[in-house]
């Protein structure tokens, strides 16, 4: 297994959150009464160590577009051009994502680590991985220089967000046939059998289901040797995108930068990202219940609950953003609503005897 060049990963702010608990526990409402609203403030306040915490301001949401040689397969509801039709959707702003942000107040970016074609987005050359990745179920999916390539990409790309402001990261993925290689990581990285973790994907019939389940198949036939090397593994068996999401992941962590995470592939990478850097788990929220199967086995083995169950399947961060809004109506609760003692506002006490 190659050594992971990733520092120790630093814990939430367990003090910033123990305050958050006193404040709600202070406030003008009933115990209990804010539910899953509470719980949105104290992860806020754990992740900005500071108590009550500041609605998020500044959401960035980058979302990495990449072809993937399995789509020959048809494996996908669509062929595999569509993948840069989807990224000229998401630039216009038209695309779910881009809508769904406009509501919330987040950005967009959007970057091209892996399309089978010339640089679609002018001056973003330096985050081409490659042109495509290689068809899973056959070859290798990316060389392991590319691998690492794309690790440090990712990266690179959170420090970029976090140095201009980002106060919250919402890493998404566009591209034909990506839920393939997202579902053989995970079954990689679960142990989960190969049937359990193929899904409709792009809204696929039963047959490309089961053409999708063939090449998941042999794709984890190919993998099998690495189940325990995360680099190994997305070389064999992941693609562009997956790889750099993984650096992404990671260095938002290390950054002490709060995300949420949704999405199949994001998912898939953040196996691969919490298993490199132990830990990075800790700084995600996972916004919703996705109805891809292996998404469920993702939330399962991170230990994460998703804040709604909206069922979007879009991979390209449109669920996340919709919960958004969530998060900032939590952190300005805490802060501003009264506490029983201005108010007036108090339980009657028992009195005993």
């Amino acid at each position: 297994m190659s050594e992971s060049p990733f520092p120790a990963v630093p814990a939430p702010h367990l003090e910033a959150r123990r305050e958050a608990v006193a404040r709600y526990e202070a406030l003008a409402v009933p115990a209990g009464g804010l539910g899953v609203l509470a719980d949105l403030g104290l992860w806020l306040a754990s992740m900005q160590g500071v108590c009550p915490p500041r609605p998020p301001s500044r959401a960035r949401v980058v979302v990495v577009a990449a072809d993937h040689g399995i789509a020959a397969a048809g494996v996908s509801a669509y062929p595999p051009e569509v993948t840069a039709r989807q990224v000229a959707a998401a630039l216009e702003q038209s695309a779910p994502v881009a809508v769904a942000a406009s509501v919330s107040g987040a950005s967009v970016r959007v970057v091209d680590v892996g399309l089978d074609r010339e640089a679609m987005l002018p001056g973003q050359e330096r985050f081409k991985v490659r042109r495509g990745s290689g068809r899973i179920d056959r070859e290798d999916a990316l060389t392991a220089a590319e691998v690492e390539n794309a690790i440090r990409i990712g990266r690179a790309l959170a420090d970029e967000e976090v140095d201009s402001g980002a106060d919250l990261l919402v890493p998404a993925s566009l591209g034909v046939g990506a839920t393939t290689p997202a579902s053989t990581l995970v079954s990689a990285v679960t142990g989960a059998e190969p049937v359990a973790v193929v899904g409709r994907g792009s809204g696929i019939g039963d047959d490309a289901w089961m053409r999708k389940a063939a090449a998941i198949r042999d794709a984890l036939r190919r993998a099998k040797p690495h189940l325990r090397d995360p680099h190994a593994l997305l070389r064999t068996a992941g693609g562009a995108d997956l790889a750099v999401l993984t650096g992404f992941l990671v260095q938002a962590a290390l950054r002490r930068t709060p995300v949420l995470l949704d999405g199949l592939v994001v998912g898939a990478a953040g196996l691969l990202a919490d298993e490199l850097a132990p830990g990075a788990h800790q700084w995600w929220l996972a916004a919703q219940h996705s109805p891809e199967p292996a998404m469920t086995l993702v939330l399962q083995h991170l230990q994460l609950v998703p804040v709604l169950d909206l069922q979007v399947r879009q991979g390209d961060g449109t669920g996340a953003v919709t919960v958004l809004p969530l998060v900032q109506a939590a952190a300005r609760l805490l802060g501003e609503t009264a506490t029983a003692e201005a108010s007036g506002i108090a339980p009657v006490r028992a009195v005993s005897g």
